[in-house]
């Protein structure tokens, strides 16, 4: 599509956010006819078992509206390379399933996402950095998809907080996207928002189905690819301060969960209820409120993406401030206690183990190897 008028862009939305809305209920009634369930546990928040085939209506909402509207009006890069590019977004949900209800070994996952950003690679998609070598971009891209995948995966925490997070970048995307008269991100990244925001409907607190790890994984590397799209022609390259903003809340969190557990002397791949949002809990918010409160750091760092794509001046200062006030909110952040300080706890061995979904209100366990 070289172009895309207005109400195309809305159409998109509306189909997205309209499929998504019938099939959420769907595939809670299918995952509650075979036994799909996020159980309760000890370390679990929450006290009934909930549904988690969310993911499911997720993919095929998005595969379907783009899908349909581009065989309608095929892309310039070709049909083929698109189908591909959703194919592999379905194969890492399927991944993300058989996670959920069966467990995988973490290094599996990862090989299997290091296979996919390769894969994204190969159709042309760079991380695109000036004055460095051409394997070094190569090993960045598939470093990001990697890592946007698995920071997204690793957000999937708390009721709404993941699929809340991708309605708000994906929106910033399209902003950016559509500044840039990048039509065809712009459509997928609104596409992406709609089947989002129907599946938020159902798991906002408190959640009546989790997306699990085959939605945030789906979720996170579609993410990742947009962004990466954005890098792709030079004329309207989008600066890499822009494409790090997008994910930013993301990303923190990432950092902050992995640095604080490294710091106590706990597995980065074992998981535990240490997240930005926990420990806003922790400080007395509702759990709503916590995730509303990190809902607006995304809103500020998208509309923040958004200015410095137009305002070049403004990038360094942008990212500047950006760095300084992510350090200035993970100080006190990681002074909130969350882990147990017994003798036994600080020094558990640094393992690779995968244990249930310990979040309150989520099903989705895992980080590339851990669960969140």
């Amino acid at each position: 599509m070289s172009s895309l008028p207005w109400w195309g862009y809305l159409l998109v939305l509306g189909s997205s956010l309209a499929l998504s809305l019938m099939l959420v209920p769907i595939a809670m009634a299918v995952a509650l006819r075979f036994g799909f369930l996020d159980r309760p546990g000890p370390a679990k928040g929450h006290t009934e078992a909930v549904p988690y085939l969310g993911g499911a209506a997720i993919v095929v909402s998005f595969a379907v509206v783009v899908l349909v509207a581009t065989a309608l009006d095929p892309p310039p890069s070709g049909f083929l390379q698109l189908a591909g590019f959703i194919g592999l977004g379905a194969v890492l949900a399927i991944v993300g399933l058989f996670d959920d209800l069966r467990g995988l070994s973490p290094w599996l996952r990862v090989a299997l996402e290091t296979a996919a950003g390769t894969a994204i690679l190969a159709f042309g998609n760079s991380a695109h950095l000036a004055g460095v070598p051409g394997w070094v971009n190569a090993v960045l891209t598939v470093a990001w998809v990697v890592g946007v995948t698995n920071a997204f995966n690793l957000l999937d925490n708390m009721d709404g907080l993941s699929a809340g997070t991708v309605v708000i970048a994906c929106l910033a995307i399209f902003g950016v996207a559509a500044l840039q008269h990048r039509y065809l991100v712009s459509a997928l990244a609104l596409a992406l928002a709609g089947c989002a925001a129907g599946f938020l409907r159902a798991n906002f607190h408190p959640a009546k189905i989790y997306m699990g790890d085959a939605g945030s994984l789906f979720l996170g590397f579609v993410v990742a690819v947009l962004l990466l799209k954005l890098r792709a022609n030079g004329s309207t390259r989008v600066d890499i301060a822009v494409i790090l903003s997008v994910p930013g809340v993301a990303l923190f969190d990432t950092a902050l969960v992995t640095v604080s557990r490294v710091a106590h002397r706990r597995s980065p791949f074992q998981g535990g209820r240490d997240h930005t949002s926990h420990r806003l809990v922790k400080l007395g918010m509702s759990v709503p409120a916590a995730v509303l409160t990190i809902y607006l750091a995304g809103v500020l760092l998208g509309g923040s993406a958004m200015l410095m794509s137009q305002l070049p001046a403004a990038r360094i200062g942008g990212i500047a401030g950006l760095l300084g006030a992510a350090a200035i909110a993970a100080v006190p952040l990681a002074r909130v206690r969350v882990y147990d300080q017994s003798s036994a706890a600080r020094t558990a061995p640094l393992t690779g183990e995968v244990p249930g979904p310990t979040n309150p209100g989520t099903a989705s366990p895992s980080i590339t190897p851990q669960a969140p």
